[in-house]
């Protein structure tokens, strides 16, 4: 398996705030390396460790939950506690009786931030580090400076080499450490299996609705809308239950982190945008495993190859910047002509967009929506990029350059 690099903003992140807030919770997906990092945290501090996957623990803190916490060393880390949301009110009578900092480090699977009830348990008490599955920089550790040029630098002219069919190889593969440790042909395999247990276990245990047998067609219906806007219709199609119902269940999906939907940038500078979000699925070898697009089959079929491409370029954008300690936030932009950008950044009071191409040549026409964006922007637009698989970073216009995908974790 390879070794994950931690960030070494993540690491000092979680250090930081066990220093200041009594109770941190590192989320994410299940196998991004939650545990790992928490547990090489918490030994060199005096952690003991607890993990609710275990049966008879499980079924202890759901019996008696304020007994539970009583009981528990005064530092400690909690293993997937979404799989004890009775446990958070017992933790926040805890943490209002001693509100010593570094009490309590969680670790979870589901996103508690989109449970209003489980969030606000804790509000003011707890804070949230996000963990992602392997970034490319961090598989060919390297410390890239994409946003430092995005957002302040720009991109000198320069030249690299083009990725080519290794492209493919790269999003294909995902990002998630236990699929990379095997070999091409049995890590689709491994990523079919993972959305199953996912479906058999996770989303059960959080949800009372029934006919769950349907979630793993409908991951799959999910994954063929990968980098498209979302539509609840053409979801629901294929099944027989109500669009509430699936919005549900798309719900259910956002918490494990095996979607994302990327909501509009919108300004009141334009009055003509498209309100409806964008659904990426959450790592790109799961779209492609669950899709059954081999690399071969990506060779044969370029089309099939953009949508992947686009998701996989957001999802290491968002790994990235939880890298950082300025904030980012992501959007995609499109108005009622089709005009538009796949991401738009915000950090620092600046807008920057970034269009994704799979091919190896850009024009003129493909900066179309980040001029839009520009105009929109005013003068907080920072630059728009056109990333695609080329060999020159090069000018197109004022703040606008054409970028070599692997700019985007490579410092050349």
């Amino acid at each position: 398996m390879p070794a994950r690099s931690y960030p070494r903003f993540a690491t000092a992140l979680v250090r930081t705030t066990l220093g200041d807030s009594p109770v941190t919770l590192i989320h994410g997906p299940r196998q991004c390396g939650k545990t790992t990092l928490a547990q090489s945290i918490g030994a060199r501090a005096g952690y003991s460790y607890v993990t609710f996957d275990a049966d008879a623990v499980r079924n202890a803190a759901t019996l008696d939950p304020w007994g539970f916490v009583s009981g528990l060393p005064f530092k400690v880390i909690l293993d997937e506690v979404q799989r004890v949301p009775t446990l958070f009110a017992a933790l926040k009578m805890a943490v209002d009786r001693d509100r010593k900092p570094g009490r309590f480090l969680l670790t979870g699977s589901s996103n508690v931030l989109l449970v209003p009830a489980l969030a606000d348990s804790l509000a003011g008490r707890m804070e949230v580090v996000r963990l992602h599955p392997l970034s490319q920089a961090e598989l060919e550790r390297r410390e890239p400076a994409f946003f430092r040029r995005l957002l302040h630098d720009g991109f000198p002219f320069a030249q690299t080499e083009r990725l080519g069919a290794r492209l493919i190889d790269i999003v294909v593969a995902g990002g998630y450490p236990p699929a990379l440790a095997r070999n091409p042909e049995r890590r689709a395999a491994w990523y079919r299996g993972y959305v199953d247990s996912l479906a058999q276990r996770d989303v059960r245990d959080m949800s009372r609705i029934g006919a769950l047998e349907i979630v793993p067609r409908l991951i799959a219906a999910a994954a063929a809308q990968t980098s498209q806007l979302f539509n609840a219709s053409e979801l629901t199609a294929p099944f027989q239950v109500s669009r509430p119902t699936i919005r549900d269940y798309v719900t259910l999906l956002e918490r494990v982190f095996l979607i994302t939907l990327l909501p509009p940038w919108h300004t009141n500078r334009l009055s003509r945008l498209v309100k409806t979000p964008k659904l990426h699925m959450g790592d790109s070898g799961i779209a492609a495993a669950v899709l059954g697009l081999s690399r071969s089959a990506l060779l044969a079929d370029r089309t099939a190859f953009g949508p992947l491409l686009e998701t996989f370029v957001f999802q290491e954008l968002c790994r990235q910047a939880s890298w950082r300690e300025d904030p980012v936030s992501f959007f995609h932009f499109r108005d009622k002509d089709g005009v538009e950008v796949d991401v738009v950044a915000e950090s620092e009071g600046r807008v920057a967009g970034i269009e994704v191409k799979a091919g190896a040549t850009v024009t003129a026409s493909d900066f179309r929506g980040l001029r839009k964006l520009a105009e929109a922007a005013g003068s907080r637009f920072a630059r728009g990029v056109v990333l695609y698989d080329g060999e020159t970073c090069a000018p197109f216009g004022d703040r606008l350059h054409a970028v070599p995908i692997r700019t985007l974790w490579d410092r050349r």
